[in-house]
């Protein structure tokens, strides 16, 4: 049985687990879940390869709502530094899905592209171990994950 790993913080505003959870156990089945929650997003690193090497993840999905403050953007562009030394150190992908607080107008439209990011970026994760010719099809098509897609230029 696969094994796909969730992390996520505490200092997000919305549950974006909770929304990738429930996504998978809409696609399908072969996979158990395994969460880990962290207190802030400089933490999903390590908590993400704990999970590749303690927990035997597949692949791990970091989740993070960055708030709208320099500060951390500096600290999201740490963190996904962070999570990209891990999948270096692993081989293993980790899903980066950080939803920054000013991508949105107000607090009902942050809770919306949380939600929807998340439950596309399960999709994603889920695809990579059990469906990659989707995404392959996929290839060039200018999907966004979150607000619409902006579709192909040619």
């Amino acid at each position: 049985m696969r094994v796909i790993g969730i992390v996520d913080t505490t200092f997000a505003r919305y549950d974006m687990a909770k929304s990738v959870i429930d996504e998978l156990k809409k696609i399908g089945t072969g996979f158990r879940v395994v969460r880990y929650t962290v207190p802030g997003i400089k933490d999903l690193p390590v908590a993400a390869k704990k999970l590749i090497e303690e927990k035997g993840c597949d692949i791990v999905i970091a989740l993070g709502m960055p708030g709208s403050a320099e500060i951390d953007k500096v600290c999201a562009h740490e963190a996904s530094i962070g999570l990209i030394m891990v999948q270096l150190m692993t081989n293993k992908h980790v899903i980066e899905v950080f939803v920054h607080e000013d991508e949105a107008k107000d607090d009902k439209e942050l809770a919306w592209l949380a939600d929807r990011r998340a439950r596309e970026h399960a999709r994603n994760a889920y695809d990579l171990i059990f469906n990659p010719e989707r995404l392959r099809k996929l290839a060039g098509t200018g999907q966004r994950q979150g607000f619409e897609d902006v579709g192909p230029i040619v």
